[in-house]
């Protein structure tokens, strides 16, 4: 069996070699480590060196100041205070270290598939990865989550409530492991609206129409989720929230304007407020952000709201406020401005002029009112 001096050489040899060094130069260090000093030719002969190699191993390793080198009658060499070299090694085994855990962290991350969906093997990664949308978001966010996990994105969704972005929250919560909801202070000036869902839940994070985070809820030796960054996809999940974790959901905190000017980023709800007072005979007057069919650039329709339409009909022939269901075909509003008529869809319009992203309600007025004016 080695003895212990012999094992720790065995492994200073072993980390020399990791950081570098050639056999002959860590025979020759390691030799003049045990020496002290000593001459070269003396050296080559302890160390088992050439002699026709000894000179360029001690110019090698003083360059590198792991020795330094001088006369006296022959040229000798003595090891370097290994200050510089110490520090050198740990510089190395802090870049390993480094690299180690990026290794770690981009297999977490790893995705299966194209770049475009991820399946992630960290339910903790799909949220951080939600974080980092939501930070960016510029229009919308739409979040399934637990109150801890409402928690922990607050600061993030903060940010985005601040750049004028639509927050709607679903906090899930179930009757086995009852949690406390953030209080409405907790959730003011955070969120625009928050619902609570009495059941658990999948965590969900839809961002500006444009990537989806999701994690199913399961048992937390099976977790995984995914990471969708695919409009299509993206709208699939948002009909998933919209019919299955917001909808039939009481209401616990809504910062939703009562006063004009109101603004909207989903059409249905915005035909759903406003089907009534067109029924009623009221004018509308409306602006409406987004896209043009077939067209990169946002543009802004302003003018009065003359119909808005559904799949079945006329939405100001219903009898009572449209069901949500009643909306999922086609959801159009109609505004006449000074250049002409058109027809403004939602999220994935394909029959109407525009694509909106907001509408914003401007004016209502009756003709009473006109009269009066």
């Amino acid at each position: 069996m080695a003895s212990n001096t012999q094992m720790d050489i065995d492994e200073l040899r072993d980390g020399l070699r990791e950081a570098g060094l050639s056999t002959y130069q860590i025979d020759a260090y390691v030799t003049l480590l045990s020496l002290g000093s000593a001459s070269a030719t003396s050296l080559a002969e302890q160390a088992d060196v050439p002699r026709s190699r000894i000179y360029d191993v001690l110019r090698d390793l003083e360059e590198d100041g792991y020795v330094e080198t001088y006369k006296q009658d022959a040229l000798r060499a003595r090891a370097s205070e290994p200050t510089d070299v110490l520090q050198n090694l740990q510089s190395r085994a802090e870049t390993l270290t480094n690299t180690a855990t990026e290794i770690r962290k981009r297999w977490q991350q790893a995705g299966v598939g194209g770049h475009r969906i991820s399946v992630l093997k960290r339910v903790e990664t799909v949220i951080e990865r939600a974080e980092e949308a939501i930070r960016n978001a510029t229009n919308q966010v739409q979040l399934s989550v637990t109150p801890e996990q409402y928690e922990a994105l607050a600061p993030a969704l903060e940010t985005c409530y601040e750049n004028d972005v639509f927050v709607s929250v679903s906090l899930n919560t179930s009757h086995e492991q009852p949690t406390d909801l953030p209080t409405d202070e907790e959730l003011d000036g955070v969120v625009t609206e928050a619902r609570h869902r009495h059941l658990p839940a999948p965590f969900l994070a839809l961002v500006d129409r444009k990537i989806t985070c999701f994690a199913p809820h399961t048992d937390p030796v099976e977790q995984y989720g995914a990471v969708f960054e695919d409009e299509t996809l993206s709208y699939v999940f948002h009909w998933y929230f919209e019919a299955a974790l917001w909808e039939s959901w009481p209401i616990v905190h809504t910062n939703h304007s009562e006063t004009l000017p109101a603004e909207y980023v989903n059409i249905r709800r915005c035909i759903r407020d406003i089907a009534p007072l067109l029924k009623e005979g009221a004018t509308i007057t409306a602006t409406a952000k987004g896209r043009e069919r077939g067209k990169r650039n946002v543009v802004a329709l302003t003018g009065e709201i003359t119909d808005v339409l559904y799949a079945n009909g006329d939405l100001r022939d219903a009898t009572q406020t449209p069901s949500l269901s009643s909306l999922a075909g086609q959801a159009t509003i109609v505004i006449e401005t000074d250049e002409g008529e058109y027809g403004i869809g939602g999220w994935g319009a394909v029959l109407e002029d525009m694509e909106a992203d907001r509408i914003i309600i401007e004016t209502v007025s009756y003709p009473d009112d006109q009269e009066d004016t």
